[in-house]
């Protein structure tokens, strides 16, 4: 199974590659949101810093979720989600290997941009860390949870809006735990508490999702 786990993440990585424009749009409309954000309220610091908590993870959250639409649209057009449903090998592990490399493509990329655009919102640099962490830990269910919504909702030809429907509902408990972390670490106080609860989460979503997302396949696959 491990064999077929990392095969599967290497083909994964090989085809987003070849596919830059896909990787590039959530970090840029991440980047822009978080850049065209100061220009609307102001270049007041104290202000900017009290709205950057949830400014970056509302940017975060939507730049995931454009992300997402397409995640098995290019494998249910060519046939290969067919193929998948129907091999021996477990779907779960399929589609967590497929999430995985989307997140390590996609949510890692915008984990490693948040820190310089926190800066230019004034974040204190002692916050630094709880970002990254707070964001290590909430990207990937947003990443595991939105492809539920995208195995539901592959085979519609214009599913974007259904699953943002399905899915933003799912996303509010990650976003109060992550903005309520960096809203903790700009006051000075403890971020822990959020910060578990958060990698808790990650933790039942890398465990219960797959099965979720590979039922959700089954059915699409099936009309």
């Amino acid at each position: 199974m491990s064999n077929v786990f990392t095969l599967l993440l290497k083909r994964e990585a090989r085809l987003l590659c070849r596919r830059p424009a896909e990787l590039a749009n959530p970090l840029v409309f991440f980047a822009i949101v978080i850049a065209l954000f100061p220009l609307a309220v102001g270049p007041e610091t104290q202000l900017l810093q009290t709205l950057s908590p949830g400014l970056i993870w509302v940017a975060a959250l939507l730049a995931v979720l454009l992300s997402l639409d397409g995640l098995f649209r290019s494998d249910f057009e060519d046939g290969s989600l067919e193929q998948w449903v129907v091999s021996p090998h477990p779907l779960p592990l399929l589609v967590l290997a497929k999430v995985c490399a989307h997140w390590l493509f996609s949510g890692l990329a915008l984990v490693l941009l948040a820190p310089l655009l926190a800066l230019m919102l004034g974040l204190p640099g002692r916050c630094v860390p709880v970002l990254l962490l707070s964001l290590l830990l909430g990207t990937p269910i947003l990443s595991l949870l939105g492809a539920v919504g995208a195995a539901l909702t592959v085979g519609l030809k214009r599913g974007g809006l259904l699953l943002a429907l399905l899915i933003l509902p799912l996303y509010i408990p990650v976003l109060i735990l992550g903005s309520g972390a960096m809203q903790a670490a700009l006051q000075g106080l403890p971020a822990v508490g959020q910060l578990f609860w958060l990698g808790s989460l990650t933790a039942l979503a890398v465990t219960l999702t797959p099965f979720a997302i590979a039922a959700g396949l089954t059915i699409s696959v099936g009309e």
